[in-house]
């Protein structure tokens, strides 16, 4: 890896603003509020701003203590559970990286179809032809090199803030305590079910929007400093997380909950528009244009990323290790870009919408969020990588860790049986690749513990595919 691949602090920080400030952002008030009234809004908020902060900082800690372990949830897997859970941890969250750039694409087309109608809902012939056009435009830029496209990344990261800052301002001078207050607890909404139900029903929207705090950490091999992982992780939250309240908290204010919940997305666009006019439809679809193009680039990067340090390590097929003159991951990459051109074309037969396409694609990234945190937990515990005189610290970060450790358990069971089931459909082929790699090194396929997890693996993808095929289960 040469020098002209490293990273400084200002582009780390924009690869964690631009992953997580993406097209979720801008459809946040709608997705929300299609499933919780105010008051359980801002439980959710207050449940997913610490579990996250907790994650956070486990992230964080994990760079600190562990500065060995590059490219974030793939490396602290594989020392917490061995290889194969290891790769199964990089697997999905490639996967993830991949479904969340497709989802992207329906959004943003869809966003373009109020203009032009032959996008429609984002997945019509035209759409997804625009698309693909673009799948392979930014997989080019890529190739020229990371640090370039981490300076393109971090220009389009600031020029998407500016419609959202606009937002903030007009929303929060508009907003009114009665529309707020009205309905708080969407008692007069019998469809929305119990305070409970509706704080888990809005987590997976809640998270989704959070993905891609560890973006430094996947990154922290190209870091020029070591302790800018962390604090780019950490600048790039707390920025997020106060921007993601207020856009749906102020929302709130200015339209009631079934109002919003009626919204197309982008929603923000329609909220600014009741607020401002028509102008403030067509500054937030603007925004969206930036914000997905800079995000399409942040997730290709960290997908790519994730399998590159896999295939690094000797847990994926040696091909995927190539760099090119540049320092891209050039086969991880294309393997990248031909996946989601796959998905893309599959949303023309299934009508995947941007939130289905979001659901499942959080769905990836919990189990491997879950091992990290449960790595740091481990930490604490045995007192690895701490100096004698850290009996605090260690306290402190074991708290932190537990905390982490719950939350991750909280959107397991938040997500639902539905989820997990077919998340293992998409986690098998990770499997295959994985034995490839084993053989490539002249190993066995799997251990005696793998082969138990692979078992368990092949009965939840008969599970999923009965219940496919008997309608109990759909995507």
């Amino acid at each position: 890896m040469n020098s002209q691949t490293k990273l400084r602090l200002a582009p780390l920080t924009a690869l964690v603003i631009g992953a997580m400030v993406a097209g979720g952002i801008f459809s946040i008030p709608q997705n929300i509020a299609a499933s919780a009234a105010p008051a359980a809004t801002l439980m959710a908020w207050l449940i997913t701003g610490l579990g996250m902060l907790a994650l956070a900082f486990v992230f964080v800690n994990l760079s600190l203590r562990q500065p060995h372990l590059d490219s974030g949830v793939y490396a602290y897997a594989r020392a917490m559970f061995g290889p194969f859970m290891g790769f199964g941890s990089a697997w999905g969250y490639w996967f993830m990286g991949v479904l969340g750039n497709v989802g992207y694409y329906v959004l943003l087309f869809s966003t373009l179809g109020h203009y032009v109608p032959g996008f429609g809902d984002g997945n019509t012939p035209l759409a997804v032809a625009c698309a693909s056009t673009l799948v392979w435009c930014l997989h080019f830029v890529l190739l020229r090199g990371v640090r370039e496209a981490a300076f393109v990344n971090q220009v389009a990261t600031v020029a998407k803030l500016a419609p959202l800052g606009v937002f903030v301002l007009l929303t929060a001078l508009a907003f009114r305590a009665d529309v707020f207050t009205l309905d708080f607890w969407g008692r007069g909404n019998a469809a929305l079910g119990g305070t409970l139900e509706q704080v888990r029903g809005v987590m997976l929207v809640t998270v989704w929007v959070f993905v891609g705090v560890e973006g430094a950490s996947v990154y922290s091999a190209r870091a020029e400093r070591r302790a800018d992982v962390g604090l780019a992780t950490l600048l790039g939250f707390a920025f997020t997380l106060a921007l993601l309240v207020a856009i749906s908290v102020l929302s709130l204010g200015v339209m009631t909950q079934p109002e919003l919940a009626a919204l197309k997305n982008p929603s923000t666009a329609y909220v600014l528009e009741r607020v401002a006019g028509r102008w403030g439809a067509a500054l937030i679809s603007a925004g969206l244009l930036v914000s997905l193009a800079g995000s399409l680039l942040s997730w290709l990067m960290l997908a790519s990323e994730t399998l590159y340090m896999a295939a690094r390590d000797g847990t994926a097929p040696r091909w995927l290790a190539h760099e090119n003159a540049h320092g891209t991951p050039a086969h991880a990459l294309w393997l990248t870009s031909a996946c989601a051109q796959i998905f893309l074309v599959i949303t023309l037969l299934s009508d995947s919408t941007y939130l289905a396409l979001v659901q499942l694609g959080t769905a990836m990234v919990l189990l491997p969020y879950a091992w990290a945190a449960l790595y740091g937990l481990r930490l604490a515990w045995r007192g690895e990588g701490y100096g004698l005189a850290e009996s605090g610290a260690r306290r402190r970060d074991g708290a932190i860790a537990l905390a982490a450790v719950m939350y991750a358990a909280w959107l397991v069971y938040a997500g639902g049986l539905k989820y997990l089931l077919l998340s293992s459909l998409l986690y098998t082929p990770g499997a295959l690749l994985y034995a490839w790699a084993r053989r490539e090194h002249g190993r066995a396929l799997f251990s005696r513990q793998e082969w138990a997890l692979a078992a368990a693996l092949l009965a939840a993808d008969a599970a999923a595919l009965a219940g496919l095929h008997e309608g109990w289960l759909a995507i």
